[in-house]
C-alpha cells in the first residue's frame, strides 16, 4: 500500500466508526422518545438511519478489505449481493433525504394544512415508492449481469463485466439511473429548500420590521440593548441560509463527485485515476456519517432525548452505587454488632 492508499484507509476507518455510533445513537433517540415516533419525518429519518447503518455495517468494510488486499473477499454470488445492497441503500437514501425535504417545504410553505398534508398514510406511501424505485433499479442491474468488483471503486457496484456489445445499454442504464436517482433527488432538494428559504426570510422581515419600529419607540433604550437586537436580527437571517446550505451543500459535496466520476468513466477517452475513484467512494460513504448530525441529533429535540438518555443512566447508575454502599454499610454494621 502506498501512502495515499493508507490515508484513504484511515479515511474509511473515521468514518465507519463515525456513521455506526451517530446512527446507533438517532436510532436509539427515536427508540426512547414517543414524541418522535409521533412525528411524520420520524419515519424518514428512521429509513435513511437504516440505510445508513447497514451500508456501514457491510458495504463500507468491505471496500476497506477491496482497498487494502485489492480484490473482494468474497465470490461472484456475495459481490452481486453486495453490489444489489450497495446500489439500493444509496439510491435510497437520497431519496429519503428528497422526501424529507418535501416534508419540511409542506410544513413551512402550508403550516396551517401540514397535518392533513403530510399524514402517517402519505408518508408511507412516499417510502413506498423509494423502496420500489430503489429495488427495480438495483434487480435491474443485477439480472443483467451488471453488477461485480469494480476496481476503480475497490468495490462492488455497478459495472459492465460482460461483452463489448451490451456497452451501449449499460451507458443508458447508467445515465438514466442516475439522472432519476442523484438529479432527480437534487432538483427536489433545492426547489423545496430554496422556497423554504423565501418563506424563512420573509417571517424574518417581518420580524425585523417589528424590531425596529420597536426599538424606535423606545427612545431611552440602552445603546448596548439596540446592538443586540440588531446582531440578532443579523443571526436570525443567516441561520436559515446556512442551515439550507447545509442540506444541499453536504448532499452535493458527498454525491456529486462520485456521480460526476461514474459519469465520466462511461467514456473511454477520459481515463480516471484508481486514487481518485476510491477517494469519490469515500465520499458517498462519508454522508452516512454527516446524516445524523444534519437531520437529527443537531436538533433540540434530538439533543434534549440524548441528554434525558444521559441523564437517566447517570441516576440509574447513582442509585445503584447508592445501594452498594448502603449494603456495604449495613454489613459492616451487623458484622461490628456480632
Amino acid at each position: 500500500m502506498d501512502a495515499a492508499e493508507v490515508i484513504v484507509s484511515f479515511l474509511v476507518v473515521v468514518v465507519i466508526i463515525v456513521s455506526l455510533l451517530s446512527n446507533v445513537v438517532v436510532l436509539i433517540c427515536f427508540l426512547y422518545s414517543a414524541e418522535i415516533r409521533k412525528q411524520v419525518p420520524g419515519l424518514f429519518i428512521l429509513n435513511l438511519t437504516f440505510c445508513n447503518l447497514i451500508m456501514t455495517a457491510l458495504n463500507m468494510p468491505l471496500t476497506l478489505v477491496g482497498i487494502i488486499n485489492k480484490e473482494h473477499p468474497g465470490g461472484g454470488g456475495f459481490c452481486q449481493i453486495v453490489g444489489f445492497l450497495e446500489t439500493f441503500l444509496t439510491t435510497n437514501s437520497m431519496l429519503s433525504m428528497a422526501a424529507l425535504s418535501i416534508d419540511r417545504w409542506i410544513a413551512v410553505v402550508f403550516p396551517l394544512s401540514y397535518h392533513s398534508k403530510m399524514r402517517h398514510k402519505d408518508a408511507f406511501i412516499m417510502l413506498g415508492y423509494t423502496w420500489v424505485h430503489s429495488v427495480s433499479f438495483s434487480a435491474v442491474s443485477v439480472c443483467l449481469s451488471w453488477v461485480g468488483y469494480h476496481q476503480l471503486y475497490a468495490s462492488c457496484t455497478l459495472c459492465n463485466g460482460r461483452a463489448h456489445h451490451n456497452r451501449t445499454q449499460f451507458v443508458v442504464f447508467t445515465v438514466v439511473f442516475h439522472a432519476l436517482t442523484f438529479l432527480l433527488s437534487l432538483i427536489v432538494l433545492c426547489f423545496t429548500y430554496l422556497k423554504v428559504l423565501k418563506v424563512a426570510r420573509f417571517h424574518c422581515k417581518r420580524i425585523d420590521i417589528i424590531t425596529m419600529q420597536t426599538l424606535v419607540l423606545l427612545v431611552d433604550i440602552h445603546p448596548s440593548v439596540r446592538q443586540r437586537c440588531l446582531e440578532e436580527q443579523k443571526r436570525r437571517r443567516q441561520r436559515a441560509t446556512k442551515k439550507i446550505s447545509t442540506f444541499i451543500g453536504t448532499f452535493v459535496l458527498c454525491f456529486a463527485p462520485y456521480v460526476i466520476t461514474r459519469l465520466v468513466e462511461l467514456s473511454s477517452a477520459v481515463p480516471v485515476s484508481p486514487h481518485w475513484g476510491v477517494v469519490s467512494k469515500c465520499l458517498a460513504y462519508s454522508k452516512a456519517a454527516s446524516d445524523p448530525f444534519v437531520y437529527s441529533l443537531l436538533r433540540n429535540q434530538y439533543r434534549k432525548t440524548c441528554t434525558d438518555i444521559i441523564n437517566r443512566i447517570l441516576k440509574r447508575s447513582s442509585l445503584n452505587s447508592s445501594r452498594i454502599r448502603g449494603e456495604n454499610g449495613r454489613s459492616t454494621t451487623i458484622q461490628a454488632t456480632e
